[in-house]
């Protein structure tokens, strides 16, 4: 009995002891992030220095170059590039649109979607058509599509707190609306952006025509949530009405791009790796602050906060910046295929793609045990106002990722104002708040931190 009491006391001393050292570990992330990290300072080269970092352009060229050379400064044992093939598609000039009412010309602000082909040089117009769904097209059939621009005007729903549920729910329209709406003679689309917010940016994004011919691509752009409400009244009081848009866009060959990798390497366990990461990549309307510059500088601060706070990680850490992730994926397709060649061993995995904003938890895909094991963690996160740890999709850059048992993770910050500025024009370093950035990138390092010293079941 005094032996069976003495082991329980044992434990428990043990199992205080540990639950001490993470909470000063997890104060001595925050502290550091909070007064001397360099993750704000990089997403300000990134942003107001380079720009936008779209596939296959210079300023995703700039962002490889930049990146590189800022972690080589952290002193990690490992800085380098993965060679990876990325599509190349430019805008041209800005794009014009206007609805023709009777004799009246009213502009509307629109952007090509990511991918699409080119309007005729002298622009194209049509009679267009509202739909609120791919669905819908087979309702009204050829005979009432042919020769129109189809208009999708299925807005996100307003009543999702978790608000990439309502982009989820209406982003095939923009994906697959070109490609479906070809099918039935449609001359080109016209899609409401991806936005809860009523204002004048348009919202690109990647749209597929799939195995269409290239001849029987169309045109499709994306038009303002304002400029849909418009033109939805519009069609409601005029069904034969006009519409006028002009874009020059155009699809090149594949270039040659990279994957910005860095490592500190494990000191009992190597040949463990645990990856955190985020996309270069950003669309070209913008210089991608929050989707997904923040993500970067955020995986870049991991490896920066271990090595300021000198902790020497059991597994290998290693932080990637995965290119195009924005409109093919091909930077964590890339990264799967070497990690197999290679055969890699990954137990861990973290992506920050969902804006600089406040964290609030984390998404996680893993079995049961290994989410108990996290649920237990719950509470060390707790003085941090970290409370959202749910079972969920995490990041699109790690999902090819895999290996013999992993634990994915993805950032969960605050969603409400994420899509105001997904894809838009305004997702500039003006719309990033230093604090709520710091905050996630110590969110992300507390996770690694525990990750590493408790591992997987």
């Amino acid at each position: 009995m005094k032996k069976l009491l003495f082991g329980s006391l044992f434990f428990m001393a043990v199992s205080g002891f540990a639950q001490s050292n993470d909470e000063q570990m997890l104060k001595d992330i925050y502290k550091y992030a909070l007064t001397n990290s360099k993750c704000y300072a990089w997403l300000d080269d990134l942003s107001n220095k380079i720009g936008h970092r779209l596939s296959g352009s210079v300023g995703a060229e700039k962002g490889v170059v930049y990146t590189k050379q800022q972690l080589e400064t952290l002193g990690l044992d490992k800085v380098y590039l993965q060679e990876v093939m990325v599509p190349k598609w430019v805008r041209g000039e800005k794009e014009s649109a206007y609805i023709l009412d009777k004799k009246n010309k009213i502009s509307v602000p629109i952007c090509a979607l990511g991918g699409s082909i080119a309007t005729p040089k002298e622009g194209l117009t049509a009679e267009i058509i509202e739909v609120q769904s791919l669905k819908e097209l087979e309702i009204l059939g050829e005979a009432k599509i042919k020769g129109k621009i189809v208009f999708y005007n299925r807005p996100m729903e307003p009543e999702n707190i978790e608000t990439f549920k309502s982009y989820g729910h209406c982003v095939d329209q923009r994906y697959a609306g070109a490609k479906e709406a070809a099918k039935f003679g449609a001359v080109a689309t016209i899609v409401r952006s991806m936005n809860l917010r009523l204002d004048d940016f348009p919202h690109t994004g990647t749209q597929s025509y799939g195995d269409l011919p290239k001849e029987k691509c169309i045109p499709t752009a994306a038009i303002s949530t304002n400029g849909a409400e418009l033109l939805s009244q519009k069609l409601k009081a005029n069904n034969k009405l006009l519409f006028y848009f002009k874009q020059s866009c155009q699809n090149y060959d594949e270039v040659l791009s990279y994957n910005v990798v860095g490592e500190i390497i494990g000191s009992e366990h190597p040949e463990k790796i645990m990856v955190v990461g985020g996309h270069l990549d950003s669309w070209d309307l913008a210089d991608g602050s929050h989707d997904d510059g923040a993500g970067c500088v955020q995986s870049m601060a991991v490896v920066e906060l271990f090595k300021k706070l000198n902790y020497k990680p059991k597994n290998t850490i290693r932080v990637v910046l995965f290119m195009n992730e924005e409109n093919g994926g091909k930077g964590g397709k890339r990264y799967q295929e070497l990690s197999q060649a290679n055969t890699e061993n990954h137990i861990f995995a973290l992506e920050s793609d969902a804006g600089g904003f406040t964290p609030r938890g984390f998404f996680f895909e893993c079995d049961n045990p290994n989410f108990e094991k996290i649920m237990t963690w719950k509470a060390l996160f707790e003085p941090y106002l970290i409370h959202s740890f749910v079972k969920g999709g995490t990041g699109s850059d790690i999902s090819p990722l895999t290996s013999a048992k992993i634990v994915k993770a993805g950032l969960k910050p605050d969603s409400q104002r994420y899509f105001d500025y997904h894809h838009a024009a305004n997702d500039t370093f003006d719309a990033i708040n230093k604090r709520e950035l710091e905050l996630g990138a110590a969110t992300m390092t507390a996770l690694v931190y525990l990750f590493d010293q408790y591992g997987i079941d």
